[in-house]
């Protein structure tokens, strides 16, 4: 904010950028000065409050485009209160019942004028996060809700054992000498975690793999012969058990990734154009299309159209946020709601003149609900969300 006579309390729409913590330049502005007028803070934020509550009463969000068209209707120019510092106690107030008066108008003013768009702040049924739940298919057809189930045996196929733990994992228990049995045949299995679901499992080989939603593994009861091998839609945490004599091996809608012992993230839905693995630990190495890469640990490998790209200039933890139970945007809208809309079990659409590629930055549990992550978005001030039923609507 540009510097100004620190007596002119209100310009409202600054203070009500502070009030909301819109503005970083207005937030820190009045936080400077309060802290340089400690006699005065204790009304500044008294006032801040009680704009704070009118704004949750009346279940509407403040936005920057209604001021100049408020101000019309209550025929009104800007509020600016000129005062003199040894006449600010007096003055202060007077600003309050300006801000009050503004606010009030402009809380009335936006819901009168934009009644349906009452959007997150509003919603009759929350709409919850997702959570533990996927279906494991057996090698025969049969179908079993992980969630639903009890814990301990579930199945058992070709004397391999297949439990769910208490810590909601799925385990394979391999009886001795299976292996070396030329006779046996391992049959496949597939996980699937749905929108709004995840799951971890134990392979056969003690590898682990966490799934994230929309998301499915394929793999065999047992491992043989001179590679280990499953197939990923979707998006996964690796951790897999060191074998050198016996390669284990990701292969997606195109990519492969090899491995011997290592810490890795695939990520390569059918709806993204890219797919994505990053190295935490490790060594791996890429294919597609007969190129390849091989990744170091704090690398990620883009693959698309054709190209394996390399680079190191990421963010492990925005990598490995969802797997640690939040959401870290640092990236476009467009990105950020193909994320909601997996997590949430959410369809978004998209209406007027929104710019899908705006980008965002911030961080939350994965375990609030919708309302909680759409708010935080609403309070930049450039994009607005209406939520009916199952449906999210993105505005500007």
């Amino acid at each position: 904010m540009p510097d100004k006579d620190i007596t002119q309390l209100l310009d409202q729409e600054s203070f009500l950028n502070y009030c909301f913590g819109r503005s970083d330049s207005d937030v820190r502005y009045w936080t400077k000065w309060i802290a340089d007028h400690p006699d005065e803070a204790m009304q500044v934020e008294e006032l801040k409050r009680t704009v704070i509550m009118m704004a949750k009463a009346s279940q509407v969000a403040l936005r920057d485009k209604h001021f100049e068209e408020l101000q019309q209707k209550i025929a009104g120019s800007p509020v600016i209160v000129p005062m003199r510092k040894k006449t600010f106690r007096i003055s202060v107030w007077s600003a309050a019942a300006a801000v009050l008066i503004i606010a009030g108008a402009a809380l009335l003013f936006y819901a009168e004028k934009q009644p349906e768009q009452n959007n997150v702040l509003a919603l009759k049924k929350e709409i919850k996060p997702g959570g533990n739940k996927a279906i494991l298919t057996l090698a025969n057809g049969q179908k079993i809700s992980l969630s639903d189930s009890d814990n301990g045996q579930i199945a058992m196929q070709s004397s391999i054992k297949i439990t769910k733990t208490a810590e909601g994992e799925i385990v394979y228990e391999t009886p001795v000498g299976l292996i070396e049995n030329s006779e046996a045949k391992p049959e496949y299995n597939t996980i699937e975690a749905p929108v709004g679901g995840q799951w971890q499992v134990i392979l056969p080989d003690r590898s682990k793999v966490w799934l994230n939603a929309k998301s499915s593994l394929t793999y065999p009861t047992f491992f043989t012969g001179n590679e280990r091998k499953v197939q990923l839609k979707g998006e996964a945490y690796f951790e897999i058990a060191h074998n050198e004599n016996m390669p284990f091996k990701v292969a997606g809608k195109t990519q492969t990734v090899e491995v011997l012992g290592t810490h890795f993230d695939i990520m390569a839905y059918e709806d993204e154009q890219i797919a994505r693995t990053t190295l935490l630990e490790g060594s791996v190495k890429i294919a597609d299309s007969g190129k390849s890469r091989v990744l170091v640990p704090g690398e990620q490998a883009l693959v698309g159209h054709g190209a394996i790209r390399v680079t190191n200039n990421i963010d492990l933890e925005d990598v490995m946020a969802w797997k640690n139970g939040y959401f870290k945007f640092n990236e476009s809208l467009e990105s950020i709601m193909r994320k909601i809309a997996r997590w949430y079990d959410v369809q978004v659409v998209y209406a007027g003149n929104v710019d899908p590629s705006i980008k965002f930055g911030g961080k939350i549990s994965r375990y609030k609900n919708l309302s909680s992550a759409l708010k935080i978005m609403e309070l930049t001030g450039n994009v607005h969300f209406i939520v009916e039923g199952r449906r999210v609507t993105v505005m500007q």
